[in-house]
C-alpha cells in the first residue's frame, strides 16, 4: 500500500470516528430531551404505556377503514351515479326536442333520483379548484371521465347536502344535481363516534384499574416515609397486587425486626445505666464519708467527668428510637435552647417564624439543638439562633462567632469520638459525641445536621427536618 493510499485510510477512519462521535453525542441529547418531557410518575409512565398501543390500534384500524373501505364504497356508489348520468346525456343527445327532454326529467326524477335541467346555448364554466384529501371528487370526477366521454363540469363541494355536474351537449349544457349520498358513503361520522366513545371507555376502565393498583404502592411508600420519621405506622395493612402486597410484608417484617432489635437495645441499656450508677452512687458516698480533702476533691472531679460521659455514651446508645413523636411547639423549644445557653454565659439572641407545631421526637429535637448549642457557646461568646417552618421543611440553624472548623474536616467531626487537634470539641470533659447525637436525632427524623460558615464568622450548624 504507498503512501497516499495510507493517509487516504487514516482520513477515512478519522471521519468514521468523528460520525460516531457525532451520532452519540445526538443520541445523548435525544435521550436527555425523551427523559426530560417524559412524566416521572408510575401512575403517569403506566397510562402511556396503556394509552400509546390503543392509540396507534384505534390509528391503524382507522386508516385501514377509511381508506380501503370507504373509499371502496365511495368508488361503487360513484360510479353507479356516473352510468346514470351518461345514459342521461345519451337520451338527451338521441331526443333532443323540448318534449323529450321533459320526459327525460321525469324520468331522472322518478327513477333515478337526480334532477336535471336542461340550458339551451350556455357554456361550461372554468374549472375551479380542487379540493384537497377529497376521495369523492376523485372517484366521482374519474367515473364520469371513463364513461361520458363528453366535456363536463363538477362541483362536489359548493353545496354540502348535492353534488352537481354540468355537461356540455350539442349547444345545450345538461345540469344534474345528484344527492351526495348517492356517490359517498357519508356516515363516516358514526363509526367515528364509535370509536372515540370505546377508547373513552377503555381509557377509563384503565385509569380507574390502575389507580387501585398504584394506591397500596403510594401507601406503602408513605409508610416507609413515616417510619424513617419515626411515626406510628401500626394502621397500615399490605393491599393490591400480590407483588406489592410481598414488598409490603418484607416491609413490616423489617419494621418488626428493627423493633426487635431496639427493644433490646434498650433492655440491655437500661441494665447497663442502672449497675454503673449503682457503682458511681457508692463511689460518691464513699467520698463523701472520707471528707474534705485534696486527694477527695479530685477523685469527686474524675467521678463527676465518669457521670457526664457516662450519660453522654447512654445517649449515644440509645439514639431515642423509642419515643413516641408529638405534636410540639419548636418555638418553645428554641426559647428554652436559649435560655440554658445564657445561663452558661452565653449572649444568645433567637426567633423563629412560621407555623411552630410539628410532629417530632420531642426530646430527641431538644436534644439535638442542646448539643448544638453547647457546642456553639463553648468556643464562642455570641450565639443566634433561627427557625422557620414552611410546608416541606423545618429548619433550625445555630450561628457562633467561634474560631469554627476548616470545611474539609466538617465531616470528621460527626463521628462518634472524633477530637480533632485544633477543633471546636475539644472541649474539657467532652466525649466528642455532641454533634454524633445531634445529627442521628436529625437523621431519625428524615432529616439531617450540615455545617458551613457563620455569618457572625465562626460556625454554623443547620438542622433540616422534613414536615
Amino acid at each position: 500500500m504507498s503512501l497516499l493510499d495510507t493517509h487516504m485510510v487514516g482520513a477515512a477512519r478519522e471521519r468514521l470516528k468523528l460520525t460516531q462521535a457525532r451520532m452519540r453525542e445526538n443520541n445523548a441529547r435525544f435521550g436527555a430531551w425523551f427523559n426530560r418531557i417524559m412524566p416521572k410518575g408510575l401512575y403517569a409512565r403506566s397510562l402511556i404505556i396503556i394509552v400509546t398501543p390503543m392509540v396507534i390500534l384505534q390509528s391503524v384500524l382507522a386508516f385501514v377503514f377509511m381508506e380501503r373501505h370507504y373509499n371502496t364504497v365511495t368508488r361503487r356508489l360513484s360510479a353507479a351515479v356516473s352510468q346514470d348520468i351518461t345514459a342521461i346525456a345519451d337520451l338527451a343527445v338521441s331526443f333532443p326536442t323540448p318534449e323529450d327532454q321533459e320526459r327525460i326529467r321525469q324520468i331522472a326524477q322518478t327513477t333515478m333520483g337526480l334532477t336535471v335541467d336542461f340550458q339551451p346555448g350556455e357554456r361550461l364554466p372554468p374549472p375551479g379548484t380542487k379540493p384537497f384529501f377529497s376521495i369523492l371528487d376523485s372517484a366521482f370526477t374519474g367515473e364520469l371521465g371513463k364513461r361520458l366521454g363528453r366535456p363536463f363540469w363538477t362541483d362536489t363541494v359548493g353545496r354540502s347536502n348535492l353534488i352537481e355536474v354540468r355537461v356540455q351537449l350539442d349547444g345545450t349544457v345538461m345540469r344534474v344535481f345528484a344527492r351526495r349520498s348517492q356517490a359517498y358513503l357519508s356516515n363516516s361520522h358514526i363509526f367515528l363516534v364509535w370509536m372515540v366513545g370505546t377508547s373513552l371507555v377503555l381509557l377509563g376502565v384503565a385509569i380507574v384499574f390502575l389507580r387501585n393498583q398504584i394506591k397500596p404502592i403510594e401507601a406503602l411508600a408513605d409508610a416507609a416515609i413515616a417510619f424513617g420519621k419515626g411515626r406510628d405506622v401500626s394502621g397500615f395493612r399490605p393491599r393490591g397486587a400480590r407483588e406489592v402486597r410481598g414488598a409490603a410484608l418484607a416491609f413490616l417484617e423489617m419494621r418488626r425486626r428493627i423493633e426487635r432489635q431496639i427493644e433490646q437495645r434498650t433492655t440491655m441499656l437500661a441494665g447497663v445505666s442502672h449497675d454503673m450508677r449503682t457503682i458511681l452512687t457508692r463511689f460518691k458516698l464513699e467520698l463523701a464519708l472520707m471528707g474534705d480533702t485534696p486527694d477527695t476533691e479530685a477523685l469527686r472531679k474524675d467521678v463527676d467527668e465518669l457521670q457526664s460521659m457516662l450519660e453522654a455514651y447512654l445517649a449515644f446508645a440509645r439514639d431515642d428510637t423509642g419515643e413516641a413523636p408529638v405534636v410540639a411547639d419548636i418555638a418553645r423549644i428554641v426559647d428554652d435552647t436559649r435560655f440554658n445557653a445564657e445561663r452558661h454565659g452565653a449572649k444568645v439572641t433567637a426567633s423563629f417564624t412560621g407555623d411552630p407545631m410539628v410532629m417530632i421526637r420531642a426530646d430527641a429535637f431538644r436534644r439535638c439543638l442542646a448539643n448544638l448549642a453547647a457546642n456553639a457557646w463553648r468556643h464562642g461568646t455570641r450565639m443566634e439562633i433561627t427557625g422557620t417552618r414552611d410546608d416541606r421543611w423545618l429548619i433550625v440553624t445555630v450561628d457562633d462567632d467561634g474560631p469554627g472548623i476548616p470545611a474539609a474536616k466538617r465531616e470528621d467531626v460527626f463521628r462518634p469520638f472524633v477530637r480533632l487537634d485544633d477543633a471546636r470539641n475539644q472541649d474539657a470533659g467532652g466525649s466528642g459525641l455532641g454533634l454524633t447525637i445531634a445529627r442521628d436525632a436529625a437523621r431519625s427524623h428524615g432529616g439531617d445536621v450540615s455545617l458551613s460558615d457563620s455569618p457572625l464568622g465562626g460556625l454554623r450548624a443547620m438542622v433540616r427536618i422534613p414536615v
